[in-house]
């Protein structure tokens, strides 16, 4: 199974294309605003407004043996502690070896936008990103077949 964190998700296309060439299953977790598909490999769920309502429903579900798509580092690092497999929209991998490192840098950035010290931009998704989203997902699917 395959759970995306899908608000503001750049890469649902991909996760399509290709769950669709290893046979898994997708659910698309959001607050709002999905597009309904015929594939019964593909699930929506429609959560609460309620602040984290999203990640709740997926932390709750995700396991080892599943993947989680998220660039939420909080939701990260919740799954990672369930055994799931994680990654973000840009091909980033999250796992025991780094998730304290993101949880940290993530709260630093966050202590120095509410100080003013920073301005809290955040990069332009790439090409880049996409292609290297793309191989992620394939070898997470790949090594979750095995």
């Amino acid at each position: 199974m395959i759970y995306v964190d899908a608000d503001a998700c750049p890469v649902k296309p991909e996760i399509l294309k290709v769950a669709e060439r290893h046979n898994l299953e997708v659910t698309f977790v959001a607050n709002s605003g999905l597009r309904p598909s015929r594939d019964p490999m593909i699930k929506n769920v429609i959560v609460s407004n309620g602040f984290d309502a999203a990640d709740d429903w997926i932390a709750e579900r995700a396991h080892e043996g599943d993947i989680v798509i998220t660039a939420d580092v909080p939701l990260a690092g919740r799954c990672v502690a369930t055994g799931a497999m994680v990654t973000g929209p840009t091909g980033r991998v999250f796992d025991v070896s780094n998730i304290g490192m993101a949880t940290a840098m993530r709260d630093l950035g966050q202590h120095l936008r509410e100080t003013g010290e920073s301005k809290g931009y955040n990069a332009a998704f790439s090409p880049r990103d996409r292609s290297a989203f793309l191989e992620t997902l394939d070898r997470l699917c790949r090594r979750l077949k095995k």
